[in-house]
């Protein structure tokens, strides 16, 4: 109750680059990362790994990230893909867009760029996602429709 905050994402952190580490160059990792300093380069999952990245509030990538499981509360300046779950938190800057599977946002976090949903490994016979923008303007296009009805219905007295 009182203790720390569980990470939205379970598993084993095998590598740690500490704060005051810099890291120039891209890296490729299996099981869990987690980054407290900078890397300048990509941060990518070993092929068929199921791979979880942690970034924390200081943690800072300048490239792309392509990670099964991320958890964000730094920066990243590049894409971030992820075919499983992103979770971003409060303190989260995003420059770039977001490919993801299934998306957690925390009120705060700051993505400068397009969400944009891609199909799961097991959901590639599912409909195509929508992208959040589409549905966000097809409510607006409603929106009117209701007012006018509203607006008929009082003119008629009903």
């Amino acid at each position: 109750m009182f203790g720390r905050k569980k990470s939205p994402i379970s598993g084993r952190i095998d590598t740690l680059i500490a704060r005051a580490a810099r890291v120039q160059g891209d890296i490729e990792f299996s099981g869990g990362l987690h980054l407290e300093g900078t890397v300048i380069g990509h941060v990518r999952a070993a092929s068929n790994e199921t791979a979880t990245l942690w970034v924390s509030e200081q943690g800072i990538v300048e490239g792309s990230v392509d990670v099964p499981s991320v958890v964000l509360n730094g920066t990243v300046k590049g894409d971030v893909r992820s075919r499983d779950r992103v979770v971003i938190g409060t303190s989260a800057r995003i420059t770039g867009n977001v490919y993801y599977g299934t998306i957690e946002m925390a009120l705060g976090a700051q993505v400068t760029g397009k969400l944009i949903p891609v199909a799961a490994a097991g959901a590639a016979a599912a409909a195509p996602a929508t992208p959040v923008a589409l549905v966000q303007r097809s409510e607006e296009d409603l929106a009117p429709a209701a007012v006018d009805a509203l607006f008929d219905a009082r003119r008629s007295g009903t």
